[in-house]
């Protein structure tokens, strides 16, 4: 093994790239079960959010215009799990892994006639004196638009929650949605409205994975990176800075095992390969203790059906 054969730089330039749509997808997430909706079709969104993306990218030849369609794809599949969950008050759980495969099913369908195929990338932006600086310009200053985007929705989210009233009203839809709807506030629009800013995010970073990540169509390609996504949430005990952190670890450790291997490791590397995913069976595991749910952080509505006649 020739761990010399890692390039520290690219490394980490690879782990931005690798993050961003787990990033995308928890952000999201996140805003949702604030709250108080717990929505498990995140990887069928991502999977419809790729394939759209990737068939208007390529139709269109604007990679852009891929991204803005994907985002509405994802969003308009996550208003059908609101109608059901939020109106009709099927089961949230039974509901988001329905919409799970759904979006398997209907990216297979669309996909069949663009496999193999690549199209157009987003360039990469390189800023103006930062790009140029050693080592850290090329790790830092020099990716895609949409890795400055994920990043910046972080502070938005972050922002949002803590400092507007419209972020004070979502927390208190999913802490009490009874105490909420008494106020007066409308839980159900307020429901809908983060699910549908989940549905877009999850779309976005389906789109990324395959219009930057991996710039061609391959069914299956987001490989339960949402389930993932769902998993950092609770990781990260529903705060927007640790939903970062929880995202570019996972990305780390993905990134990490591919190099190990490039590096000529043959011992170890399967067990950091399936790591993401035995954490996020354990953290979804978590998900259904309420007892788990309290000591880290969870909305106390989280999962809950709200009745509006009550």
């Amino acid at each position: 093994m020739d761990l010399s054969n890692i390039n520290p730089i690219l490394l980490v330039a690879s782990i931005m790239i690798s993050a961003t749509p787990i990033l995308l997808a928890a952000i999201g997430e996140m805003v949702v079960e604030k709250s108080g909706v717990l929505n498990l079709g995140v990887e069928g969104m991502m999977i419809t959010g790729a394939v759209i993306g990737f068939i208007v990218a390529i139709n269109s030849g604007s990679p852009l215009l891929g991204f803005a369609t994907a985002a509405i794809a994802g969003a308009a599949l996550s208003v059908a799990f609101g109608v059901l969950t939020q109106i009709f008050l099927s089961n949230q759980v039974a509901t988001g892994l329905g919409l799970t495969l759904v979006g398997l099913g209907l990216s297979s369908l669309l996909g069949k006639p663009y496999e193999g195929q690549k199209t157009v990338t987003l360039p990469k932006l390189d800023i103006p004196i930062l790009s140029d600086l050693p080592m850290v310009g090329r790790m830092v200053f020099s990716h895609d638009i949409m890795v400055y985007i994920s990043l910046g929705m972080v502070v938005a989210v972050w922002a949002f929650l803590k400092y507007t009233r419209a972020g004070l009203i979502l927390r208190a839809v999913g802490e009490s949605h009874e105490s909420a709807h008494a106020l007066g506030y409308k839980v159900i629009r307020v429901r809908m409205l983060a699910i549908m800013f989940g549905g877009a995010c999850a779309g976005l970073g389906g789109a990324y994975l395959s219009l930057v990540r991996v710039p061609q169509w391959t069914e299956g390609m987001t490989a339960g990176a949402g389930w993932i996504a769902l998993a950092i949430v609770v990781f990260a005990s529903w705060r927007a800075g640790r939903v970062l952190v929880g995202a570019y670890l996972f990305g780390g450790i993905t990134v990490l095992q591919l190099n190990l291997q490039a590096a000529g490791m043959t011992w170890g590397v399967q067990y950091l390969s399936m790591s993401p995913y035995l954490i996020t069976i354990l953290v979804l595991v978590l998900i259904s203790s309420n007892r788990s749910r309290g000591s880290h952080n969870a909305p106390a509505n989280l999962g809950q059906t709200f009745h509006a006649t009550r």
